[in-house]
């Protein structure tokens, strides 16, 4: 009888623990700042991120149904893309920028390498509108949608309305988008005091809190800030960043600090995708910073590095992969959705 009444006192526990493993859907990592992401004007749930995962993959949402997020932003390159500089849209148009990796999404105020976007949940209309890159109007994308086999249901499931809307469209994106976290690379580990920095990992280590910390700040590796690196104008891409979206001429030349984490497999890098090799990077910063009234303050003083250390600060920024990030199932293609679909 006993035994009896423990397993249903049990049971409703179980269900509850259950529940509340069922909703962490995302996690502020020990140690890490708070996210600027509200989570209550968009709360999480599984629906809504399969059906966001579906639209990241769909070429549904391009003007001729050839171009998807994942076009240009691929799972196993750190959610971007590296057989190009520049950013290939639909009928094989080239954009103006390198397409930035996408991670850590929930702690960004601010998107693009200019900050012409404000809010995640609107950050799919860059790319979706831009002529350049998807070519589509927000509403011909949600007739798509309304129209397809698929979508309505998997809307009625996230939203509980299978009438589709923009603002849904965007908000799903935005919670599969919240999902892709990065938080297990050997550095991870090892703040974790789960593993350990070799010695060459370890100087690198040292080298970057130096000389590269202050705007690539741990843990997210990004101070989230817009700064100029010193890097010389494409003459042919005339870009010169913020100050295109602020008007403000102290913007000039700045670009958004990317994020280091997953950096080995993120190549190219730069706002217009210039250099190949993390070696070139490493080179700009030592003997190729251009001085200029808005140039970064952290580069006022030339960086100075030997060839040994530069190979000791690369072996550190290794240690920023993730491959449990970068081959997570949750985040791959969804064929259990997609392929099916066209089977009907």
């Amino acid at each position: 009888m006993k035994n009896k009444i423990s397993i249903f006192i049990l049971i409703p526990v179980l269900l509850s623990a259950f529940m509340q493993m069922k909703m962490r859907l995302f996690e502020t990592p020990a140690n890490w700042p708070k996210p600027q992401y509200d989570f209550s004007k968009n709360p999480l749930t599984e629906e809504k991120i399969e059906l966001g995962r579906a639209l990241f993959y769909d070429p549904i949402l391009s003007k001729n149904n050839t171009i998807s997020c994942a076009s240009c932003h691929s799972q196993y390159t750190a959610f971007t893309h590296v057989d190009h500089a520049l950013s290939h849209g639909i009928e094989d148009r080239i954009g103006t920028r390198n397409s930035p990796a996408l991670m850590n999404l929930a702690w960004q105020k601010i998107f693009m390498w200019d900050g012409a976007i404000n809010h995640l949940d609107v950050q799919a209309l860059g790319p979706i509108s831009n002529h350049l890159e998807m070519d589509e109007k927000i509403e011909n994308v949600v007739a798509k949608l309304q129209s397809s086999k698929i979508y309505p249901q998997l809307f009625l499931e996230a939203f509980g309305d299978s009438v589709i809307t923009g603002q849904h469209t965007l908000k799903a994106i935005s919670q599969f988008m919240l999902t892709l976290v990065s938080k297990d690379s050997k550095y991870d580990s090892v703040m974790r005091k789960q593993a350990a920095f070799s010695s060459q990992e370890t100087n690198g280590y040292k080298l970057f809190q130096k000389n590269c910390g202050n705007c690539h700040k741990e843990p997210l590796f990004t101070n989230g800030e817009f700064e100029n690196n010193g890097l010389t104008v494409d003459t042919l891409l005339n870009d010169y960043g913020r100050v295109s979206i602020s008007k403000d001429p102290n913007d000039s030349l700045k670009f958004k600090v990317p994020t280091l984490r997953n950096v080995e497999f993120s190549m190219p890098y730069m706002h217009d995708g210039r250099f190949k090799k993390l070696k070139q990077v490493l080179d700009h910063y030592t003997d190729g910073v251009q001085t200029s009234k808005t140039l970064s303050p952290h580069l006022q003083q030339q960086i100075k590095l030997t060839s040994n250390e530069k190979v000791d600060l690369i072996a550190f920024m290794l240690t920023l992969t993730d491959k449990k990030f970068l081959f997570d199932q949750n985040y791959s293609y969804p064929k259990h959705i997609l392929l099916s679909s066209r089977k009907k």
